[in-house]
């Protein structure tokens, strides 16, 4: 079933993602050679406590940590770890809030200390991918119109765009209808409705786009090592076009 939110929802959420947000940008002044996704999943823990909030997806379907931590050609749902970031490294943090109710979801793909120019490229594109795919999302288009335009933009860089893990609905629990993919064919697919609340979080990948999964059943990863970059909001279809709840801009 999908959900249209009311304005009071909507606030919480915009709580919720205010505070996503501000750990989003203490992380990047921890992003550096030497520090390891465990220690940054340590701090998410311990900050959204202090601002009292929880992160979301410890303890749902079992897994067990505050964040996501996707290094180099990890997809999605990389267990954060002891192993040091090194120079050169991406790694994405992905993470979701609840404050008081309000559920926030956001990942962002960070460059360790100097990333080669192809990295680099990797990262600017899967961002700039990113914001094409929310310009679609307007009362009255479809869901198609997102994937397309993200879809069309990587794959015209030169890159691909993974299928296996899709945008979806949020709030009040962390995934729900519709889901949203990456690629697909302009004005086919659901219609937008204003109210909706959707995550869009393209995955673009170096290489092929199909992933292969760890022993541990949660880390998705590139079949070809290439490496793969994610960069996620969370936003309402609103009248007045998308209103992004995780804007870092703001």
């Amino acid at each position: 079933m999908i959900t249209r939110k009311s304005k009071r929802e909507i606030e919480k959420m915009q709580k919720a993602g205010d505070l996503l947000v501000a750990t989003h940008k203490e992380i990047a002044k921890m992003i550096k050679p030497g520090i390891t996704t465990m220690e940054i999943d340590t701090f998410v823990e311990e900050y959204l406590a202090k601002h009292g909030a929880t992160p979301e997806q410890k303890g749902f379907s079992g897994y067990p940590y505050a964040t996501c931590a996707s290094i180099n050609d990890e997809i999605c749902h990389g267990f954060p770890r002891e192993e040091k970031l090194k120079d050169g490294d991406i790694v994405t943090i992905d993470m979701v809030v609840n404050l008081n109710g309000g559920l926030a979801d956001s990942a962002w793909t960070y460059a360790v200390g100097n990333v080669d120019e192809k990295g680099q490229k990797l990262l600017d594109v899967t961002k700039t991918s990113l914001y094409k795919g929310i310009e679609q999302a307007q009362v009255g288009s479809r869901i198609g119109d997102i994937g397309h335009a993200i879809q069309t933009y990587a794959e015209g860089e030169g890159f691909s765009v993974v299928r296996d893990f899709t945008g979806h609905g949020i709030g009040p629990t962390i995934h729900e209808e519709p889901h949203i993919p990456h690629f697909g064919l302009p004005n086919k697919g659901l219609r937008l409705k204003e109210g909706m609340v959707i995550t869009i979080e393209p995955m673009i990948n170096e290489g092929a786009w199909q992933s292969k999964m760890d022993s541990n059943n949660w880390t998705a990863r590139t079949v070809d090592q290439g490496r793969s970059a994610q960069y996620e909001h969370t936003l309402v279809v609103t009248k007045d076009g998308p209103l992004i709840i995780t804007d870092q801009d703001n």
